[in-house]
């Protein structure tokens, strides 16, 4: 380890700096009050920059989170929560391939500007498409006739790869709005976000990004719950039931919001960014990227092995624990609008744990202590939270939950879909707070090709992996119980057996982390022909 401190020293012609860098705001909260310090640690020259990404992170989540609702309620009421495992494996694997295929070629070829624009314009027109065409002729597109012929001979635990064929826009649909998390969300947005943040900035600003962010989830719920209650227009040139025109009304929300964010951020890149408004501005190294070598990259380095691990985990546990939950709010709520509804209800709930969980916890504790301390709380939540959804589940019929569910004037499907959506409130709004802080702070540390080779794999594939794993568990338990209900014991050791891994795996990554951290605080830069060499030699040991 000697040598290779050595090595780093000798690198005397330092590469451009970093866009986070670029900027002389990398500073901590030194100088502020107690209070201040505690709910607003930004200084005043530091608002030009923090503003117009807050209001980002502000419009992308809320178009997250009102697609989020969207697509279950579209899906799961038409063709069943048993058509979700079977589309995160054969229509969201090849479609998150594809995207992060054309990620990386994008990037090869325009710059980190024109790339955002192309992919958000790319999702924006593909929801007009699905607004004034699939859905208005969905009866005439829909293959009910093929599906009516492989229903007949294919056995019944593949009855939802029947309907996901069966109503196949609804399942183009509900691809697009789970890569908007994949691609908008996280490659695109938090991949900007941490190469205009230091780390020092990154334990000031992510947990405000959040306060935002979460906040705009109550907003969305609330407007989810808005646009699954109005009745119908028939002045309105669009649909025949108040459900139809629900989903105009939901997609041209979706569409104006994106449009807002594309003009945001183009006014931030030229303004901001641009080399006229900033004099610490330096053009970043071009980096070539291919899929195939991305991954190769990340197989090299245990760190970033470590950040997918914890990624595939997340993303398994909360597919493990989400499919069951949906089946039984399907179960009480077979109408789309009332499913909606219901949904927008989670969503403003969420919205307000994450938005307090940001405002008055996560950015003292983010800065208080550890990193590891920090990724530890949400798999502790969630495995906290599973275990009272899966008693309430698991003991639906028997008569201890009956007894509960009698004292409480209830029913025990009520109670398992009542501590469900509990469930699904707290874990989501810990993931949106410490989990999504503490990933990509961990990205902070590492060179400019480490952060964007390691990003496009672990964020655009390795997710994908996570809940298509979790689908493939699903398939092979329908086929052998038949039902979701009826493999539940199963998921639920699936569940806890998943999240110890997932613990294991923020462990190692926590070493890691504070060693590179501390690295990087005393060398300089190496120079961008040993860059790769260093970083690797590093990080593998």
């Amino acid at each position: 380890m000697k040598k290779i401190f050595t090595g780093f020293f000798r690198y005397k012609n330092a590469p451009p700096p970093s866009c986070a860098q670029r900027f002389p705001s990398s500073i901590d909260s030194s100088g502020f009050g107690k209070f201040r310090s505690y709910l607003w640690p930004i200084h005043r020259r530091e608002l030009k920059k923090f503003i117009p990404m807050a209001a980002i992170f502000c419009l992308i989540f809320f178009n997250y989170n009102l697609l989020r609702g969207a697509k279950d309620a579209l899906l799961i009421t038409a063709a069943g929560a048993e058509a979700i495992p079977f589309i995160k494996v054969w229509v969201m694997i090849p479609m998150a391939l594809i995207s992060t295929l054309l990620f990386t070629r994008f990037s090869n070829r325009y710059s980190r500007d024109k790339v955002f624009q192309i992919m958000l314009g790319s999702f924006l027109a593909f929801f007009f498409l699905f607004t004034f065409f699939l859905f208005p002729f969905r009866e005439s597109l829909h293959l009910h006739g093929l599906a009516d012929f492989l229903q007949d001979f294919l056995p019944t635990g593949c009855k939802g790869f029947i309907s996901l064929i069966r109503y196949w826009s609804f399942t183009l649909f509900y691809a697009m709005c789970d890569l908007w998390s994949t691609i908008i969300l996280t490659v695109l947005l938090w991949g900007f976000a941490n190469e205009v943040t230091s780390v020092k900035e990154a334990k000031r600003f992510y947990a405000l990004f959040m306060v935002g962010a979460n906040f705009s989830g109550v907003i969305s719920g609330k407007t989810a719950v808005l646009l699954s209650s109005n009745s119908f227009n028939p002045h309105l040139f669009y649909g025949t039931t108040a459900w139809e025109q629900s989903v105009l009304y939901l997609n041209l929300t979706v569409i104006v919001i994106g449009l807002g964010v594309m003009a945001i951020y183009r006014w931030f890149s030229k303004n901001i960014l641009s080399p006229a408004h900033n004099l610490h501005f330096a053009k970043p190294e071009k980096i070539k990227m291919s899929l195939r070598k991305n991954f190769s990259y990340l197989a090299k380095s245990k760190y970033l092995i470590a950040i997918a691990a914890i990624v595939v985990t997340y993303n398994l546990a909360l597919n493990l624990i989400e499919v069951v939950w949906k089946d039984q709010v399907n179960i009480a709520n077979p109408d789309p609008s009332h499913y909606l509804a219901y949904m927008g209800g989670i969503m403003t709930d969420t919205g307000i744990i994450a938005t307090l969980i940001s405002l008055f916890i996560s950015g003292f504790i983010l800065r208080k202590f550890s990193w590891t301390f920090n990724a530890l709380i949400t798999p502790v939540v969630m495995i906290a939270t599973g275990f009272v959804f899966f008693f309430f589940l698991l003991f639906q019929n028997f008569s201890i939950s009956h007894s509960i569910a009698a004292s409480m004037g209830s029913t025990p499907l009520f109670l398992s879909i009542l501590f469900g959506g509990l469930q699904n409130a707290l874990s989501r709004g810990s993931k949106y707070t410490f989990f999504d802080a503490t990933k990509e702070i961990a990205f902070i540390p590492l060179s400019a090709e480490s952060k964007l080779k390691g990003k496009a794999a672990i964020d655009g594939v390795g997710s994908r992996i996570g809940k298509s794993g979790g689908a493939i568990l699903y398939q092979g338990l329908l086929m052998i119980f038949g039902s979701l209900s009826a493999s539940a014991p199963v998921v639920s050791a699936l569940f806890l057996a998943v999240v110890v891994i997932w613990v294991g795996a923020v462990m190692t990554l926590g070493k890691q982390f504070n060693s590179l951290v501390a690295l990087n605080e005393k060398l300089p830069i190496p120079t961008p022909e040993k860059r790769e060499k260093a970083t690797e030699i590093f990080v593998g040991e």
